[in-house]
């Protein structure tokens, strides 16, 4: 029996390597095709994966197809990828971002866990991927990157964002979420003991991810802060493992810019501002 299961599976292969065309349900597949399949009771079912396992593909070939289940705000979507970006089969336009972020409800305000990892804004636009450091230190318009412009940061801390991608009207956050305000954070604080007990609250436990020795980090808050660090204004990058960075949505004054940041060593979550527009920081988004 194995003996002719390994006949049939060496003849459909050659069959398939040299034919013209092959037929599935047909003996007859139309020429113009490479594969003709036939059925009125089944369909043609294509890769089914989230938009972090689509978007965790290397170097997606132009007219790469799969059914991403968590895009178009959770309803799911066909999307081909078109040499540069992912698109919507149905519309035409830039693959839509995921609404359904894993999520923690802490003293009534629902917290992602995890840094966005977007690259699209809400409308579909594409925000552009800076890598150069004198490029991405002359912005005055919404970009994002890698840690080191390395993809596998991006696996595990998320993408750091300017201000002005964070600040952009087309949206950032996924539909059904935005970035936390200066007054969010300052609740979130606040809930979890004061800006001196927080930062260990809100930091992942251990050094699979913080420089050690990672003080005072419980994570009780199920926040899961890790340490993504920054890029400075001339591009460089600084300082992963020792800092979470945070954006805030609010503009103190015309230059500065609210953040938040933790790190290894104390267990304080620290409010400053930043009178830099192109750092690169990691986003945290509020449930709506």
């Amino acid at each position: 029996m194995k003996f002719l299961h390994l006949i049939f599976a060496f003849t459909f292969f050659n069959l398939v390597a040299y034919a013209q065309n092959v037929g599935i349900g047909t003996t007859t597949p139309n020429a113009s095709a490479v594969l003709d399949a036939s059925s009125t009771t089944q369909g043609f079912l294509p890769p089914r994966m989230t938009y972090a396992q689509r978007n965790a593909i290397v170097n997606p070939a132009a007219g790469l197809i799969v059914y991403c289940t968590d895009c178009n705000s959770g309803s799911g979507e066909m999307n081909y990828f078109n040499g540069s970006t992912w698109m919507n089969m149905t519309i035409g336009t830039a693959s839509n971002i995921v609404a359904n972020l894993p999520s923690v409800t802490i003293c009534n305000q629902i917290w992602t866990t995890k840094n966005l990892d977007v690259s699209i804004y809400r409308n579909g636009d594409v925000i552009p991927q800076v890598t150069d450091p004198t490029q991405w230190a002359n912005l005055t318009t919404g970009a994002w990157c890698y840690y080191n412009n390395n993809p596998d940061n991006g696996a595990i801390y998320g993408k750091l964002y300017n201000w002005y991608a964070v600040n952009d009207t087309r949206g950032l956050a996924p539909i059904g979420w935005h970035i936390p305000s200066d007054v969010e954070w300052s609740l979130l604080e606040n809930c979890l003991g004061g800006a001196n007990n927080a930062g260990g609250a809100l930091k992942e436990v251990g050094s699979l991810h913080w420089v050690s020795p990672n003080t005072g980090a419980t994570n009780s808050s199920g926040f899961s802060g890790i340490p993504g660090a920054h890029r400075k204004i001339d591009g460089s990058f600084n300082e992963i493992g020792v800092y979470a960075f945070w954006w805030c949505a609010t503009e103190p004054n015309t230059s500065g810019v609210f953040l938040r940041f933790i790190s290894y060593f104390t267990s304080i979550i620290s409010r400053s501002s930043s009178d830099t527009k192109t750092n690169g920081y990691s986003v945290r988004c509020v449930k709506d």
